[in-house]
């Protein structure tokens, strides 16, 4: 492909045989985005996959011994079997991304990997360009200093900004203020600008050759004047683009620099930051995302941007030409500095790799065809809708109005997604554990199943399936953490195992009664294990505010409707047990709900959180209302309605 100046070629393949085509695709196909979420799901589905077929075997072996009818013990076992399923976890996985795919769209970004979601709530390091993102990318001629009064630095200019047919954004910032120039220089050879040389230059026969780049480049093969390189440190220092105007009577050749450059001019162009990008930055930084601004500009230069609007380490930028190429050199570089110019392309891949040698999970924003390395080696790679159409082509993300602050609804929006997802599949988890623990007991003891199917559908809709909903769509701030399945286990085994014990209790205890049947026995494990899952949904749903108490005390409501009218009672085939088996059963759940309080995790407490927030800072009383940042919007009216009724 080519990345600068101008030709004349003859197309031999076209559309998907096109190479650039072939390069983009050949890209994004090794560049699927790592998704920890998806991998703990498919080990959880494995795991279950495998675990369930003895448990089941086992279950309708004990059914047909214990039921004098095949259709009664069938119905059982299948009752067991299909609970032991997660058969919500995919589907509102699926769901969560999908909705938070929808909400970005609204907001003109565009997801072209549903884990690319995730990815970026899981972003401990954003990498940006400074053109563009931090500033507004709209350069203009600032003013000239002049080195040499005795040449022609005017026309000089004019006629470089007519020289080239497809202009970048700083010759075409230098024509717009020359247009009122004559340009009467016949061109002859030109050389246009590239990233990695830094300069441009083009011969005009008699009136010689010029050459415009960067000071630091150019001026070395101009004589090093210190009072210029002075001068250009100054301007660059106040946060302008600063680029050196020299004249040679030599031609050109190649990409080599012409000799015997003499200065002409310092040309100082401006880029206005953007209004929102301190708010941006202030942003990740009160998310713990750490920010690189890498970029091509003279590291003054990005430094007094990055500065101004309050990035931490802006004040000792690095020049990516003295940069180290061993690796962990430059990844302890990465780790310590937060500001970087005279970046080259093949540079900004390298410290990609730098900051992945150490953990970090990686975002990279880019537009240009210089960027698809690195975009593609990122764990994020972000396009710009007004790049180059190879960089959107590596990326999993694409912001189409090419604006910095639409970055952090993104990361809103994963870590909602995130967060609920990890909230709900502790739940149907929970109940996979206890329903392979319950069919284990009563396939070793040879008992009948303490449930039908209609029971399981009751419990599982009222304590997982209905609130599970409703949750996934929830507020939710937390960050991104590794160890997902970890802590989803550590939460589901002792919850799940805590279940089927005081379920299997009540059940015996009603079985073992002489004038008891096995309708009201069945009846008792349906009721304490609703009670048990409804305990469990208010460990998961912490914390708890007034709209998810009500959503539970919803529920429980339903499941005493249920219980008291007589249509609902038959259609679902419960038989209450006599009062006493009733307070039987509720003690023995309490019992178990004592227990069940140790294995709140430490983060996620029952009730209001009233702990110091990590780091120190002011403690949030319970019900006290705080005023949502800007960006936290997009993740607070998904259940709430709206921002002033949004979730503490």
């Amino acid at each position: 492909f080519v990345a600068a100046g101008s030709g004349t070629y003859r197309a031999t393949r076209v559309g998907r045989e096109a190479y650039a085509v072939s390069l983009a695709e050949e890209a994004r196909r090794f560049t699927l985005t790592h998704s920890e979420l998806r991998a703990s799901i498919d080990k959880i589905l494995t795991f279950v996959t495998f675990a369930i077929v003895p448990t089941a075997v086992l279950l309708f072996a004990s059914q047909l011994r214990n039921q004098s009818n095949v259709r009664q013990a069938l119905a059982s076992s299948v009752a067991g079997t299909v609970a032991m399923v997660p058969e919500g976890l995919v589907l509102l996985t699926s769901l969560a991304f999908a909705v938070g795919v929808i909400r970005l769209a609204k907001r003109r970004v565009l997801v072209q990997e549903l884990q690319a979601v995730e990815g970026l709530a899981r972003v401990d390091v954003l990498c940006i360009d400074k053109t563009g993102t931090l500033t507004e990318g709209r350069l203009v001629l600032d003013g000239v200093e002049v080195v040499d009064a005795t040449l022609p630095h005017e026309a000089a200019l004019a006629a470089l900004a007519a020289a080239e047919p497809n202009p970048n954004a700083t010759l075409a910032a230098i024509g717009e203020a020359v247009a009122d120039r004559p340009r009467e220089w016949a061109v002859g050879d030109a050389t246009p600008f590239s990233s990695a040389r830094k300069w441009s230059a083009a011969s005009f026969g008699p009136d010689g050759t010029w050459v415009l780049g960067a000071p630091d480049v150019v001026l070395p093969a101009a004589g090093g004047d210190p009072d210029v390189r002075a001068r250009a440190e100054a301007a660059a220092g106040k946060g302008g683009r600063v680029l050196l105007l020299a004249r040679t009577d030599s031609g050109l050749s190649g990409e080599e620099l012409p000799a015997s450059l003499v200065p002409a001019a310092l040309v100082i162009l401006a880029d206005r930051p953007r209004a929102d990008a301190a708010e941006t930055l202030r942003y990740f930084a009160q998310q713990n995302v750490t920010v690189k601004v890498i970029s091509g500009d003279h590291p003054s230069t990005v430094a007094a941007i990055a500065g101004g609007l309050g990035l931490p380490g802006a004040e000792d930028p690095v020049d990516a030409r003295t940069m180290t190429q061993d690796p962990a050199a430059l990844a302890e570089l990465m780790e310590s500095r937060s500001v970087f110019g005279r970046v080259t392309p093949r540079q900004k891949s390298d410290m990609v790799h730098a900051l992945q040698s150490r953990g970090h999970v990686v975002a990279m924003t880019g537009d240009g065809v210089n960027d698809v390395l690195a975009l593609k080696d990122a764990d994020i790679g972000v396009a710009m809708g007004s790049g180059s159409a190879a960089s959107r082509s590596v990326a999993q993300l694409i912001l189409l109005d090419s604006t910095f602050d639409a970055l952090p609804p993104v990361v809103a929006e994963g870590r909602r997604v995130l967060g609920n997802i990890e909230r709900t599949s502790g739940l149907y988890l929970t109940k996979t554990v206890y329903a392979m623990l319950i069919s284990l007991a009563v396939g070793v003891l040879g008992l009948a199943f303490p449930f039908l199917p209609r029971h399981l559908t009751l419990v599982g809709s009222l304590t997982i399936g209905i609130p599970s909903f409703f949750l996934a769509l929830a507020p939710n701030t937390e960050r991104a953490r590794p160890g997902f399945l970890g802590r989803v286990a550590r939460f589901a085994v002792p919850a799940g195992g805590l279940a089927a014990i005081a379920t299997f209790l009540a059940y015996r205890l009603v079985d073992e009664q002489a004038a008891s049947t096995l309708g009201e026995a069945r009846t008792a494990a349906v009721m304490v294990l609703t009670w048990i899952g409804l305990l469990v949904l208010t460990i998961v749903a912490a914390p708890l505010t007034s709209r998810r108490l009500a959503l539970i005390w919803s529920m429980a409501g339903l499941f005493l409707i249920v219980v008291l009218v007589p249509a609902a009672r038959d259609f679902f085939a419960l038989d209450p047990p006599p009062l006493i088996d009733w307070l039987a059963a509720f003690g023995i759940a309490s019992l178990v709900w004592s227990f069940a309080r140790l294995f709140v995790p430490g983060d996620r407490p029952v009730g209001p959180r009233t702990a110091e927030p990590p780091g120190g800072g002011s403690v949030q009383q319970p019900g006290a209302r705080r005023r949502p940042h800007d960006h936290e919007g997009l993740a607070d009216h998904v259940v709430d309605g709206d921002v002033s009724q949004a979730e503490p």
